[in-house]
C-alpha cells in the first residue's frame, strides 16, 4: 500500500508521534485512520481539523473512489476528549463555547458534504460523535466487540453529528431517544438489527474480510457510485444542514452554561468506579 501519511493538523508528517491521523492510498481505495490507540481514539481539537482536512483530501482527489475511516487499536474512537473541556478553563467561557461549536459544525458539515462513498470500519467501541457520524457515512462495517454510545445527558450537553436527525429515521423514534436521551449503549448486533450498521464481522478477521470486500468493489464505475450517492442524499441534503445549525447554536449554549463541567466531573467520577 502507498502511504500518504498526514498528520493532525492535516500536513504531511515527519515526527511519528504526532501521526494521530494517518491516511493510507491504495488503487482507489483511501484508509482515514484515527491513530491515538492509547488515548482509546478520543479527538483532540487537532485531530478534528486533520480529520476534516483528510476527508476534503479524499473528496478532492480524482483517483479516490472509496474512503474508509477506522480507528487503530482497540477502539474506533472514544469521541471529543474530554481533555478539550478543560481548555475553557483558560478562555472566556462564551468566547470557548463559541469556537468550539464552529468547529463541531464544520467537522460534522465535512461529513455531510462529502461527495464520494464513505465507508465506516469500526473496529471497536464507539462514542459520541464517532458514533453520530457514523450515520453520516454510506456504508458501516463493524467487529462483532463494537459498542455504540452516546452519553450526551451524562455529560450535560446535547445531541450533535445531526443525530437529532439521522437517528430516528434510521432505527426509529424510540430506539433514536433511549440512545440520546437515556445513555443506553448498543451492541455490534443491536446496531445492526436497527439499521445503523450493515454487517457485523469477526473480530479475528474483521479488517482483513471488510477490506478485501471493499477492494473488489473498486472496479464498479466511480461516476455511478457518485451519482447514486448524490440522488439518494439530495432529498435530506437540506434538513441535515439545518440540523447540524441548531444542534450547534444549543451546543454552544450548553457550554457556555458552564453545566458540562460540573457533569464531566461525576461523569468520570462514575466511571472510574465501573
Amino acid at each position: 500500500m502507498n502511504n500518504d501519511r498526514v498528520n493532525s493538523a492535516g500536513q504531511h508528517a515527519v515526527n511519528k508521534d504526532v501521526r494521530e491521523i494517518t491516511v493510507d492510498v491504495d488503487n482507489g481505495l483511501r484508509v482515514i485512520t484515527l491513530n491515538r490507540p492509547k488515548k482509546k481514539n478520543a479527538l483532540s481539537t487537532e485531530m478534528y481539523d486533520g480529520l476534516s482536512q483528510a476527508l476534503r483530501e479524499a473528496a478532492e482527489d480524482e483517483n479516490t473512489v472509496i474512503t474508509v475511516l477506522t480507528g487503530n487499536g482497540d477502539y474506533y474512537s472514544s469521541g471529543n476528549d474530554l481533555k478539550n473541556a478543560e481548555k475553557f478553563l483558560d478562555f472566556d467561557l462564551n468566547e470557548a463555547a463559541s469556537k468550539s461549536s464552529i468547529r463541531v459544525r464544520d467537522f460534522v458539515s465535512d461529513f455531510i458534504e462529502f461527495p464520494k462513498i464513505l465507508v465506516a470500519a469500526v473496529n471497536g467501541p464507539a462514542i459520541g460523535i464517532g458514533v453520530t457520524t457514523l450515520a453520516l457515512c454510506d456504508v458501516v462495517y463493524a467487529s462483532e466487540k463494537a459498542t455504540f454510545y452516546t452519553p450526551f445527558s451524562a455529560l450535560g450537553i446535547s445531541a450533535e453529528g445531526c443525530s437529532t436527525y439521522t437517528f430516528p429515521r434510521i432505527m426509529g423514534v424510540s430506539k433514536a431517544s433511549e440512545m440520546l436521551y437515556f445513555n443506553a449503549k448498543m451492541t455490534a448486533h443491536e446496531a445492526e438489527r436497527c439499521g445503523l450498521v450493515s454487517k457485523v464481522f469477526p473480530d479475528a478477521t474483521f479488517k482483513k474480510e471488510v477490506f478485501s470486500h471493499l477492494q473488489s468493489l473498486l472496479n464498479l464505475p466511480a461516476k455511478s457510485l457518485i451519482y447514486t450517492k448524490h440522488l439518494i442524499r439530495q432529498w435530506d441534503i437540506e434538513a441535515l444542514r439545518k440540523a447540524n445549525e441548531a444542534e450547534c447554536e444549543r451546543l454552544k449554549e450548553r457550554w457556555s452554561s458552564g453545566d458540562p463541567m460540573n457533569a464531566m466531573v461525576n461523569f468520570l467520577s462514575r466511571r472510574s468506579k465501573l
